[in-house]
């Protein structure tokens, strides 16, 4: 089953492929490749992660993951979603496999249930662990968006943004127990206790917690590790220390914050009070930063997408292309994650899957993807 569907999913790219030529093209001259821009260093498993939605029922968007081990990987998804009827030609095992088709926006009509939207899997793809006792607290919005554990948090706690309810849930790292939540569930307001449609979560050396606050706001919000509010900052805006769509937040190892602005095309950086220290403009709609131990600071840029290496300087080491929705590709990288023994995963917003990736022989270590910074011993 699993060859015939490899088999089909290589006759879709190689039909595709010349099908989509004018439309890559135009992609290039709209941004066209820059300094140290190269090929993936990677070999991609499309069919790593086997679905296991309910009969007459496909995944939805996959919005994000998080590697804790390579034992447990977490995967949030927005939903199973009906399977289109009459079925495609060409329709295979994730519901984005057909040119057109986005989990992210399904036709009019779909049929959505909003189930089996947190679990974790192995690095060979098998299920864990379900934690479908908390798929109410998803009914009635889009669905989970992403998901953390501070490296520093000796309980693991494991994060979950609520961005239709506007709020940040922290689970029991079995997933037995909701420990915290942020926000006011289903208001939203500019103070001290409200959320407006949040967007990622990140954490500082001390255990504070930073959230991109978000689509409705545009600031972010610093609260202790005990979830008491500090501070915020940024409003609605194109100049420096404001934002349009704060959609990925990430620190390094010195609590300077990166931010993803990403209706303004850039990344801002602030100091651990919010103090503007610098803007990296030139990207195009930046959904996620990643941060690696040797301070790596990973992007992924999406229209198209384009996975780019900076410093923290913000200069541009290195970089591929990964638009499309054959192997190795994605309508839309929304958030990754690196394992020890060096694999990277992806989830994929628009074509509704996650993927994992196996340094190609003899890759160059330096266009690799490092490790972020380690767990906090239990």
């Amino acid at each position: 089953m699993r060859l015939l569907k490899l088999l089909t999913a290589i006759g879709i790219l190689l039909i595709a492929t010349a099908a989509t030529s004018v439309f890559a093209q135009s992609w290039t001259d709209q941004y066209p490749p820059t300094a140290n821009h190269g090929t993936s260093p990677y070999i991609a498993e499309p069919e790593w992660l086997e679905p296991f939605s309910e009969p007459g029922f496909i995944w939805g968007s996959h919005p994000g993951l998080f590697v804790e081990s390579p034992e447990r990987i977490f995967v949030i998804q927005r939903g199973e979603l009906h399977v289109p009827g009459p079925l495609p030609a060409g329709f295979d095992y994730f519901y984005g496999s057909v040119e057109g088709l986005s989990a992210l926006s399904p036709p009019r009509g779909t049929i959505r249930e909003m189930r089996n939207v947190i679990f974790v899997v192995n690095d060979e793809g098998k299920l864990i662990e379900n934690w479908n006792q908390w798929d109410y607290l998803f009914e009635g919005t889009g669905g989970p968006h992403m998901i953390a554990i501070s490296p520093y948090d000796p309980e693991r706690r494991v994060w979950v943004v609520n961005s239709g309810r506007h709020q940040v849930h922290a689970f029991s790292n079995d997933g037995k127990e909701l420990l915290m939540t942020l926000g006011i569930e289903n208001e939203t307001a500019n103070d001290e206790t409200h959320l407006g449609t949040p967007q990622d979560i990140a954490f500082l050396r001390d255990g504070s917690i930073v959230v991109a606050d978000g689509l409705t706001n545009s600031r972010v919000i610093k609260f202790d590790k005990d979830g008491h509010y500090l501070t915020a900052w940024g409003s609605k805006g194109a100049a420096e220390g404001q934002f349009n769509a704060v959609h990925s937040i990430a620190v390094d190892k010195q609590d300077r914050i990166y931010v993803a602005d990403r209706n303004n095309d850039r990344l801002q950086v602030f100091d651990a009070d919010g103090t503007h220290l610098a803007t990296w403009p030139e990207l195009n709609f930046p959904n996620y930063i990643l941060i690696t131990e040797n301070q790596d600071v990973w992007v992924s840029d999406n229209q198209p997408v384009r996975i780019i290496k900076f410093d923290t300087d913000g200069n541009r080491l290195f970089s591929w292309d990964a638009h499309g929705n054959g192997p190795g590709e994605f309508g839309e990288l929304h958030e990754f994650g690196v394992d020890v023994n060096g694999n990277w995963y992806g989830a994929d917003n628009v074509l509704g899957r996650s993927q994992k990736f196996v340094p190609k022989p003899g890759a160059d270590s330096a266009q690799l993807l490092q490790l972020p910074v380690p767990m906090a011993n239990k």
